[in-house]
């Protein structure tokens, strides 16, 4: 093929060469600078989407996890208060069961027990209505109170359709105190008063007035057991939910990794193409360059 003036075929095939190796050296830099080799949607949809949908799933799992600690604290503080309801040899229903005992001793004066008794069903009521976290408590309810506590616990999603996993909590299993009077502690028996107002300061040393002691010793052990039945029920909620709050976090991690496996730009892949990209552009420079002298030779013809 003869030389053409017009026509310069090296040179529109070093300069192609040369466009190609800058388009490949620009998207190699641009994943160098954001570390992804996946960055918009002409990347890749079907990664770009993928990733998006994945990010989502991430961002409603750590709002998973901000409600998995919020419930984890409520439940704590209302653990906290039932367990010190229960109370030792020194405190709450404990101590009561073991002054209504003394109590039963013949002469004994049960005036100076009660006062020690009334100071513990004040400490109770006190402690139960302190059991509030974020505005709720499930200890002290009031006419407003939900029956139910529904606790974010996992958030899962298949297809296009989530799924928002919960621990539901009756509010009746844990009350000790209620406005109508129907909790644990301030239920009044059938011939009995409340554990809450309960009194043994007008009883005598008669028969009667001990059967009435022995009611009373048979329904605080009733009341022992009934809060401690509640204190381990919300002790097994703790467990649960401190067993989610783990899964969720290492969920999170898994989504990470996945997201990172799908869109992330291998950086020691990327510095060697880097490299191998500089060094070609340099050489199709130069070759352009050789290329755009045929015209000079041509013009050396007519010289």
């Amino acid at each position: 093929m003869g030389s053409s003036l017009l026509t310069n075929s090296s040179a529109m095939t070093a300069l192609q060469t040369l466009r190609n190796v800058s388009s490949q050296l620009a998207t190699t830099q641009n994943r160098i600078s954001t570390g992804m080799r996946v960055s918009t949607a002409s990347d890749n949809a079907a990664y770009w989407s993928i990733a998006t949908s994945m990010r989502s799933d991430n961002a409603a799992l750590s709002a998973v996890s901000d409600s998995l600690g919020l419930s984890a604290a409520t439940v704590d503080t209302e653990y906290t208060a039932l367990t010190s309801v229960i109370g030792d040899k020194d405190s709450g229903l404990t101590k009561l069961q073991a002054l209504l005992v003394e109590a039963k001793t013949a002469g004994i004066d049960r005036t100076k027990i009660q006062a020690d008794i009334t100071q513990i069903q004040q400490d109770m009521k006190l402690k139960a209505n302190s059991a509030t976290f974020n505005g709720i408590n499930w200890l002290s309810t009031t006419a407003t109170t939900p029956a139910t506590f529904n606790l974010v616990s996992s958030y899962s999603r298949v297809g296009g359709t989530p799924t928002i996993g919960s621990i539901t909590v009756t509010t009746a299993n844990y009350s000790l105190y209620t406005s109508a009077q129907g909790g644990i502690l301030d239920t009044a028996g059938s011939t009995s008063p409340s554990i809450d107002t309960m009194s043994i300061s007008a009883l005598t040393d008669s028969a009667a007035d001990q059967t009435t002691l022995d009611g009373y010793i048979a329904q605080v052990t009733a009341g022992i057991n009934s809060v401690a039945s509640a204190a381990a029920n919300l002790g097994a909620v703790k467990n649960r939910l401190a067993t989610n709050t783990e899964f969720v976090k290492t969920l999170m991690d898994s989504v990470d990794r996945g997201v990172g496996q799908l869109v992330d730009a291998d950086m020691n892949a990327e510095s060697t193409r880097l490299q191998a990209l500089q060094t070609q552009q340099q050489l199709g420079v130069q070759a352009l360059s050789i290329a755009n002298q045929n015209s000079q030779s041509i013009l050396s013809l007519f010289r």
